[in-house]
C-alpha cells in the first residue's frame, strides 16, 4: 500500500517546487518516505498530485540538504539511516549547538528570555504527557522540544549558524524518529530540560554547554542501540 499525505498543500506566494519540497521533506523526516526507498518521479507525481518539474527541482535541493541521494541516471532514493553518519551528525550538532549557546548567553536580552520561558513551559507540560505512556502527544512533544532547543540559541546573532545548526538538526530528527523505541521511559527528559533552561537563564554559560552536551549525547547512546538492534 502507498502511503502519501498528499495533494500538496501549496501557501499563497509559494510556487509548486516550494510546495513539492515541503512536502517530501517533511515525510523524509518524519518517516512517511523510508530510507533507502526509490523516488521515482512518475510515482511521486501520482501520489502528491504535481508535475514532474516541480518534483525533479525539490528533489534536487532534498540532495543538497543530504536527505535525498541523487544517483545519477537512476534518479533519486532517500537517504539511508546509518550508524556512523549519526555520530558524526551529533558531534557537529554539539558542536554547532555549544557555540551558539555561548553567543546567545553572552548576546540575549530579556525578550529572549521570555521566549525561552515559554518555550521552556510548553516542554515541561508535553515532557509530563510523554512520560505517562501517551504516545499520541509524540508529534506535540517533537514541536515543542524542537522549539525548546531553538529558543535556547535563537540571539546568538548569526543568521548563517541557524541555518547550518537547522540542518543539522533535520537530520538527526530522521533517527529520532525512526527508532520504534525511544526509550523515553528511562530519562528524566523533564529534568534535562528544566537544568538546561536554568543554566541558560543563570548566564551559566559552563553549566548549559555541559548539559547540552550531555542531552545530546544521551539521546545518541540510545539511538545507536536501536539501530544496533535492527540490524541484527
Amino acid at each position: 500500500m502507498e502511503i502519501s499525505r498528499g495533494p500538496l498543500s501549496v501557501d499563497p506566494g509559494m510556487t509548486l517546487t516550494d510546495a513539492a519540497y515541503r512536502t517530501l521533506h517533511r515525510d523524509i523526516i518524519t518517516g512517511v518516505r523510508s530510507p533507502n526507498e526509490r523516488l521515482r518521479i512518475e510515482r511521486l507525481s501520482r501520489l502528491y498530485e504535481v508535475g514532474p518539474t516541480p518534483l525533479r527541482e525539490a528533489l534536487q535541493r532534498l540532495a543538497a540538504d543530504g536527505l535525498v541521494i541523487a544517483t545519477g541516471n537512476r534518479g533519486f532514493s532517500v537517504a539511508p539511516l546509518e550508524a556512523a553518519e549519526f555520530e558524526d551528525l551529533n558531534t557537529a550538532r554539539t558542536v554547532i549547538e555549544v557555540q551558539m549557546l555561548r553567543m546567545a548567553i553572552e548576546k540575549g536580552d530579556s525578550v529572549w528570555e521570555s521566549q525561552l520561558v515559554g518555550a521552556a513551559y510548553r516542554l515541561a507540560k508535553l515532557d509530563v504527557v510523554l512520560k505517562t505512556g501517551d504516545h499520541d502527544a509524540l508529534s506535540d512533544w517533537e514541536v515543542a522540544n524542537s522549539d525548546f532547543h531553538l529558543a535556547t540559541v535563537s540571539a546568538c546573532g548569526s543568521t548563517w549558524l541557524l541555518h547550518v545548526r537547522q540542518l543539522l538538526h533535520n537530520q538527526c530528527d530522521r533517527y529520532r524518529r525512526a527508532s520504534v523505541d525511544l526509550k523515553r521511559g528511562e530519562r528524566d527528559l523533564a529534568g534535562e530540560h528544566r537544568d538546561i533552561a536554568e543554566a541558560v537563564l543563570d548566564r551559566n554559560a559552563d553549566r548549559a554547554a555541559h548539559l547540552v552536551a550531555a542531552h545530546f549525547r544521551l539521546t545518541t547512546e540510545f539511538l545507536l542501540q536501536e539501530l544496533s538492534a535492527q540490524s541484527e
